[in-house]
């Protein structure tokens, strides 16, 4: 027998408390999406999590043209444990940053902290739009729990504050990450383009946490090498082993 709920089911994060036999009235733009897009009618079934309790089975109770009622019927999925690991990156260009905070969500990130660093040339970074486009990547890949986005903060304010475990990407060199990522707390540390300054570098340095990696021999964007290095941690300290 095929599993049940299928995969193939919509699935919708609500701000909503989830329980057994809950009603939850969407909002206009996602009644749109689901009664004029999909064409979803009464007794449609869905997925919902709301970031706080797993993920849910749904039914449609009541469809209206702006309107639209679900009735929670049981939990599927428990909410997911992340391994405990902060992305913090300087800000680019937001086509670029948009990218990130999608793939970062996909790749299992806890936090998503941007960071303003001496050669940051974004004067401004817009959270709502941020978590939107995390909430849209985790409807898509199946997360329960989502990202913690938090406001942006300069690389000294960053640092004063760090305790965890500091992985430093550093375009100058540092340890293999096979040889330098443990399990564990951790922040992921990336800088902008055209790289930290040499007083930045040096900072970051200084912090006792703090372990400068490699990502390889060739030059990276900077949301690529923020990507890539997520992407190592899982893979040698995360959820993938």
């Amino acid at each position: 027998m095929p599993a049940w709920p299928p995969r193939s089911l919509p699935r919708l994060y609500v701000r909503a408390a989830l329980s057994e036999g809950a009603a939850v009235q969407l909002d206009a733009a996602q009644a749109n999406y689901l009664g004029n897009v999909l064409r979803l009618g009464i007794d449609a079934e869905m997925l919902l999590f709301d970031g706080a309790s797993g993920e849910w089975l749904a039914r449609i109770a009541d469809s209206g043209r702006k309107r639209m009622t679900l009735v929670v019927e049981r939990r599927t999925r428990p909410l997911e444990q992340v391994p405990d690991l902060t992305l913090a990156f300087a800000p680019v260009k937001r086509a670029q940053v948009d990218w990130l905070v999608e793939k970062a969500t996909e790749l299992g990130v806890a936090r998503l902290q941007p960071v303003i660093t001496q050669r940051t040339v974004v004067e401004r970074v817009k959270l709502e739009r941020l978590q939107a486009i995390a909430i849209e990547a985790a409807e898509q890949c199946g997360r329960t729990l989502l990202p913690e986005i938090a406001e942006p903060v300069s690389l000294s304010s960053f640092l004063s504050s760090q305790e965890d475990a500091l992985y430093f990407a550093d375009e100058t060199g540092g340890e293999p990450v096979q040889r330098a990522l443990r399990p564990g707390r951790a922040t992921i540390l990336t800088g902008p383009e055209g790289g930290f300054t040499d007083d930045e570098r040096t900072a970051v340095r200084a912090r006792q946490a703090a372990h400068a990696i490699s990502l390889g021999p060739r030059i990276l964007r900077a949301e690529t090498a923020a990507l890539a290095a997520v992407a190592a941690y899982m893979a040698l300290a995360g959820d993938w082993r």
